[in-house]
């Protein structure tokens, strides 16, 4: 068995010939300890590794599982994150959402924080890990707020970045106040689940499905209860769907938010929206 066997093994499957590569490389390293540096000084693969990762990619051949919940992390934003199918897997669109709520906290020198959907913690710990703000994140899913709770542990942002079961603002008292509420609700229409990509099935619905028919349900009620607990000068910001930043930024207009901004993605996809509370 050699790597390029294993290559195939994927290939075989319809994973893509570079996507295919870059996963086994990603075997190798997490469970064979077997890096570029090793390849550069020709360190041999025992064949007991080897077969171990072939292992890893018959079954991510087999099932279609998301390389990263096999590997139990994913990498965001230089950091490696723990994953599992009780969140998402953190992409790579959601860092122009995280860039630009830093960019906005570091200028205005805000201090509180509500990430709110946070799932992974992914977006909440970046940007305690990247200002001096205290950020809250929030979610319904107990088992989502366990996987949080343990990338705060793992980067040593305590007291930084806290977690707390909420449904939406349920557990959110009226008397905290934040700065700004950021975002990357389920936007996915509940009907456009049968033809969802393979991988993205082993996701958790919660995180992924809306009950309407254009993805709007969760801005609309975000939006709608977000202006009680922002403070005077606030940002509300949220990661977008496709096809619906003209919708999010009337329901954002409607409720009072200015200077609404959207910005897109290096795909020319409308992927982050943001507006100020006057």
């Amino acid at each position: 068995m050699l790597i390029t066997d294993i290559v195939k093994i994927l290939t075989d499957a319809g994973i893509e010939e570079k996507e295919a590569n870059v996963e086994v490389k990603l075997f190798l390293e997490h469970f064979a300890n077997y890096g570029v540096a090793d390849i550069i000084m020709g360190k041999k693969l025992t064949q007991d590794k080897l077969k171990i990762v072939e292992e890893k990619a018959k079954y991510r051949a087999s099932t279609r599982q998301p390389i990263q919940y096999i590997l139990g992390e994913a990498d965001f934003m230089g950091e490696k994150f723990i994953v599992n199918p009780s969140v998402l897997i953190p992409r790579d669109e959601t860092e122009i959402l995280v860039r630009k709520a830093i960019e906005i906290i570091q200028k205005e020198g805000f201090k509180n924080i509500l990430d709110m959907c946070t799932g992974s913690g992914c977006i909440a710990c970046m940007i305690a890990k990247n200002t001096s703000a205290t950020v809250i994140g929030s979610d319904i899913s107990v088992e989502a707020i366990e996987v949080a709770f343990k990338n705060m542990e793992k980067m040593g942002l305590y007291n930084r970045a806290l977690f707390r079961k909420s449904d939406l603002f349920s557990m959110i008292r009226e008397d905290e106040k934040f700065d700004m509420i950021v975002s990357n609700p389920p936007y996915i229409p509940i009907s456009e689940k049968k033809s969802i990509q393979k991988e993205v099935t082993y996701e958790p619905d919660l995180a992924l499905y809306t009950k309407d028919e254009k993805g709007l349900e969760f801005y609309e009620k975000i939006i709608a209860q977000a202006p009680k607990y922002l403070n005077a000068g606030g940002y509300l910001l949220f990661e977008l769907g496709i096809g619906e930043s003209h919708d999010v930024a009337e329901l954002m207009d409607n409720a009072g938010f200015k200077s609404i901004q959207v910005i897109k993605d290096l795909a020319n996809i409308d992927r982050v929206i943001l507006g100020k509370l006057i």
